[in-house]
């Protein structure tokens, strides 16, 4: 896991990853966000509902954290043995949102993670323990991983017309 020099570097990280992540859907029509390919194992609706629902899970974890709520891990009504039923539960809650409004929320949700990068010092964010408390908030996972886990599956989607019907093609 790759480390960061301090805080600045980390929210520069994640902001580069989160662009660079949505960024990829703009071509994507909200009549295609569901499409699915043999090839790409999520629709472009799932890869976004994906990433909301991890980085709820870690808003959620670090709010409970801060209460002093014993944190339950990934969640109450899922074990780490259930991850496909717990994506499931990420695709269903997003299901019905277009996909303006996904990339809408996930601007949103990204900058609710930079803040709460932001409201931690440097040793709070990088040392074990370092507020006093057992750290919920992976540090170096916002940079290396989560952000990004699906975006190189996005370049697979091109849209093209033929004989005027639009479709998802594999590259």
């Amino acid at each position: 896991m790759q480390a960061y020099d301090s805080k600045q570097a980390l929210i520069d990280e994640i902001t580069k990853r989160a662009d660079l992540f949505i960024s990829e859907f703009a071509p994507i029509n909200n009549s295609d966000k569901d499409i699915s390919v043999s090839e790409v194992d999520r629709t472009p609706a799932q890869m976004i509902a994906y990433q909301l629902g991890w980085m709820n899970l870690i808003l959620s974890w670090e709010q409970d954290n801060q209460n002093g709520k014993d944190v339950i891990t990934p969640t109450p009504d899922y074990k780490w043995n259930n991850l496909g039923g717990l994506y499931q539960s990420f695709y269903d809650k997003y299901a019905d949102t277009p996909l303006e409004k996904l990339i809408e929320t996930f601007r949103h949700d990204v900058a609710r993670i930079i803040q709460l990068v932001e409201s931690y010092q440097d040793k709070e964010l990088f040392e074990q323990g370092g507020n006093g408390r057992r750290r919920h908030l992976p540090a170096g996972r916002f940079g290396n991983g989560f952000i990004l886990i699906l975006s190189r599956h996005l370049k697979h989607f091109v849209q093209k017309l033929e004989n005027g019907k639009r479709y998802v093609e594999y590259n």
